[in-house]
């Protein structure tokens, strides 16, 4: 392969999706800054207007962006920038995606506010100041998405061609990129040496160029990134090493270009790390790579940012074990002799939480005690830990009167897991059906007080208020009135979402009738927002599926166990087992368990059902 070719023309392939939509735009240009603080001027006063957030870091040799805003504005900005002529040939790498939903996670990624730096040099290649950089002239040479796959292609065969072989023999793919991203995706290719240098921090790679040379020396080394800018001054620097160190090559515009030409992942596996509130970004084949630090667990989310309690460095945790240990130690770190920080289990909790009848979006209401008793005895010495179940009420419900309807689940599983109850954000009126009196002409309302009933959707004109009176029902209670609750999803959304950050991870959702609608609509928002649904497993009882909410045909990806009421004699007359079917179709196929009993609208507790709900709970011990 030849390395001195010219790099291919830079297209600006960018999503129009509207002014509202939010997108994340990323960029760089190497290139001689005649006034780099002048510069660094405009962008403070140009993004500024046009509410931009993220990095800009302007130095003497060009500029390095990453932007959030709406995708209007971000457009604005690709133009304006595109009419310097500083930025000619600059890949502006634009994409839409959905808001920054988790504050904390946005903030570290300094997605919350715009920041704008006079750098002394655009990355750091090494941190040690005697070293001069390399050229950045001697960067390899750009092969685009399309060349570089083909190229991936040519060698990964098992043609028994001898010449074929030797050129498998002499391509190697080189990762620029840190430890924990290379953790949940980086390029697999069938019979190529992939080099993955297992380093913290971009300036560690010199050093592991320096100590591996002779796994690249007369190679044709391809190497890729996330976006491009890091594989610049990397290559250069192995070019820099002369004869033998001729040929190297890189993929213009990183994994993330790869993926936007081949959505079907080609030969990359798992997900793109991004340093934007993204996260990350995976492809078509959805695979996790990952896995947690502490157990094993295949897991890919670094949504909850734990880090090396030595370095610093991320790592992925689980969202059990995080409940279990807050100290962990990275792999560098144990392979270096760090110690090991101990894990202390939760055994006894110190607090107990009342249930508050009425309770505001943001406030979420919690109905049991909060605590982890000791759990039983595994065959070693250690004790295992429950798994937490978040619990969601059905329509016209509490968390009060749901945790005593499911009083009998909670004992036979209090070995197994801890229910935790939440009233919903919709509070409703207090309602009856009137009944003929044969000493009066006109009905009563109930002499009772009741407790306040709530729910998670609600019908339009719906009158949801915390007056303490009974009203006569404006029809009957029909088993398809759930067809009609079609308002309140956001309110739902948001508060539920904050339960979850306020009260701690939760290991798995539990959902009754309209709960399990509300628990499948959760799962599905969070697979959009996130990649993945935030819990390890869901039950859903009694369920349908919701006649609101983004309903397309990607199946949700959890674990689900679906326990309803079947036909015949016994079945459920509110919520019919076609319709509790329906929602099971929802979720994949081959990690669904479907489970139908002859005991009407609720939850069985006798064998064989608690039976089959035990055994789908402990593949999550």
């Amino acid at each position: 392969m030849d390395a001195t070719a010219a790099p291919p023309t830079s297209t600006q392939e960018q999503q129009h999706d509207g002014d509202g939509r939010y997108g994340v735009l990323l960029y760089y240009k190497y290139a001689e800054v005649p006034d780099a603080p002048a510069l660094v001027a405009f962008y403070e006063a140009h993004c500024r207007a046009l509410a931009l957030v993220g990095r800009v870091r302007v130095g003497p040799d060009g500029v390095n962006a990453t932007l959030g805003g709406r995708m209007a504005a971000l457009e604005k900005h690709v133009e304006e920038m595109s009419s310097n002529s500083l930025f000619d040939g600059t890949d502006f790498k634009l994409a839409s995606c959905e808001d920054p939903l988790d504050e904390r996670v946005a903030r570290e990624c300094g997605f919350t506010s715009l920041s704008v730096r006079l750098v002394k040099e655009l990355v750091t290649l090494c941190s040690n100041p005697s070293l001069t950089a390399p050229e950045i002239s001697f960067a390899g040479r750009h092969l685009s998405a399309a060349e570089f796959h083909l190229v991936l292609q040519s060698v990964a065969g098992t043609s028994t061609n001898s010449e074929a072989a030797t050129e498998k023999n002499d391509v190697v793919v080189l990762d620029a990129r840190n430890l924990y991203e290379t953790r949940i995706g980086k390029f697999d290719v069938p019979n190529v040496e992939t080099l993955h240098p297992d380093i913290r921090q971009y300036s560690d790679l010199p050093l592991w160029i320096d100590e591996h040379t002779e796994k690249l020396r007369g190679k044709s080394i391809m190497m890729y990134c996330t976006g491009g800018i890091r594989c610049e001054m990397a290559s250069a620097y192995i070019r820099s090493k002369g004869e033998g160190f001729e040929n190297v090559f890189q993929l213009y515009g990183g994994i993330q270009r790869y993926l936007e030409q081949f959505p079907d992942g080609g030969y990359f596996d798992g997900k793109n790390f991004v340093f934007d509130h993204r996260i990350s970004v995976g492809s078509l084949k959805d695979n996790i790579l990952g896995t947690c630090l502490i157990c094993g667990f295949t897991y890919d989310d670094y949504t909850s940012r734990c880090r090396c309690s030595h370095c610093r460095m991320l790592v992925l945790v689980c969202s059990t074990c995080q409940d279990s240990t807050k100290e962990y130690v990275c792999e560098l770190c144990l392979r270096n002799g760090k110690p090991c920080c101990p894990t202390s289990l939760r055994q006894d909790c110190q607090t107990e939480s009342e249930l508050s009848e009425s309770s505001a979006y943001g406030k979420p209401s919690i109905s049991n005690k909060v605590s982890t008793s000791k759990a039983p005895m595994s065959t070693g010495s250690e004790q295992l830990k429950k798994l937490r179940i978040l619990c969601l009420h059905g329509f016209r419900q509490n968390a009060s009167s749901f945790k005593g309807r499911t009083s009998a689940l909670a004992k036979k599983l209090k070995h197994i897991a801890e229910l935790v109850f939440v009233d919903a954000p919709h509070e409703l009126s207090f309602v009856y059906q009137p009944k003929p009196h044969p000493c009066c002409d006109k009905p009563s309302p109930p002499s009772f007080t009741a407790r306040t009933k709530f729910a998670w959707l609600v019908s339009p004109n719906t009158s949801c208020h915390t007056e303490q009176e009974w009203k006569i029902a404006d029809g009957p209670f029909g088993p398809l009135q759930y067809e009609k609750q079609t308002e309140g999803l956001e309110e739902s959304y948001t508060y539920l979402e904050n339960t979850i950050a306020e009260n701690g991870n939760f290991d798995g959702i539990l959902g009754f009738s309209q709960g399990a609608a509300m628990a499948a609509l959760l799962c599905r928002r969070q697979q959009k927002t996130c990649g993945s649904p935030k819990f390890r497993f869901g039950i859903f009882c009694s369920g349908y599926l919701a006649p609101v909410g983004d309903l397309d045909s990607e199946p949700i990806r959890l674990p689900s166990l679906h326990c309803f009421g079947g036909g015949g004699e016994g079945h459920d007359r509110q919520i019919a087992s076609r319709a509790s079917t329906e929602l099971a179709c929802m979720f994949e196929e081959d990690r669904r368990t479907i489970v139908e009993h002859d005991m009407g609208h609720i939850i069985p507790t006798r064998p064989p059902y608690i039976d089959r709900v035990k055994e789908f709970l402990c593949n999550f011990m």
